[in-house]
């Protein structure tokens, strides 16, 4: 039973994940989109993908990516969301989007999307956000179209045969690339050269 909006706002804060949060990370990431413990929130990818959605070795790797982070979003000293970001030139890229499955439809997923939209645009200066999402997907892609994101009608093969990334349930599968103007509705500053640090940042809802 999902928990109440009031609480899924409550105050959070965000800060760039290190190596000892791998377990926490991976445990987070299956639990939102593989299995039956899935099935709790609406974002599982349990009727399309069996197997793992990441192992620590991936979530490594995005850890020591030089253009790159993980950010955790912390509530009482637990994670309860994360995703990742990479810097791509004028674009940042937006991947392994997770929430806990009982926090999910009460508004954070909107809170830690905004987040790391800020993220890019004010410590990068990108003009852009893309994602991949699974083109079957209508339900999560409209969820992004609501939040300014547009399909593009670009695809890229899933990765059949690799089960690093699951092993599918069908075989139509393929990733399509949304894309975001991250200043269509904020004022645009001067683009920074690079990542400014920035300490834990605390928002309430």
């Amino acid at each position: 039973m999902g928990l109440c909006a009031a609480t899924a706002r409550a105050e959070l804060s965000f800060r760039d994940a290190t190596e000892e949060d791998v377990p926490a990370l991976v445990r987070l990431v299956e639990s939102a989109y593989r299995g039956d413990a899935s099935r709790a929130g609406w974002t599982t990818e349990a009727d399309l993908l069996q197997g793992q959605r990441t192992d620590a070795d991936g979530v490594r790797v995005l850890l020591a990516a030089p253009s790159g982070k993980v950010l955790v979003a912390e509530r009482d000293g637990r994670p309860v969301a994360c995703c990742q970001l990479e810097h791509r030139g004028k674009a940042a890229y937006f991947g392994m989007f997770a929430v806990r499955p009982e926090l999910q439809g009460a508004g954070l997923g909107k809170v830690i999307i905004a987040e790391a939209e800020r993220t890019a645009r004010e410590d990068w200066g990108a003009d852009e956000m893309h994602m991949t999402v699974i083109s079957v997907r209508e339900e999560l892609i409209a969820w992004y179209e609501r939040r300014g994101y547009r399909r593009t009608g670009e695809f890229t093969p899933f990765p059949y045969g690799d089960e690093r990334f699951g092993v599918p349930q069908r075989d139509d599968l393929v990733f399509e690339l949304l894309v975001k103007e991250l200043w269509s509705v904020a004022g645009r500053v001067p683009r920074t050269s690079q990542a400014v640090n920035r300490p834990a940042r605390r928002i309430s809802g």
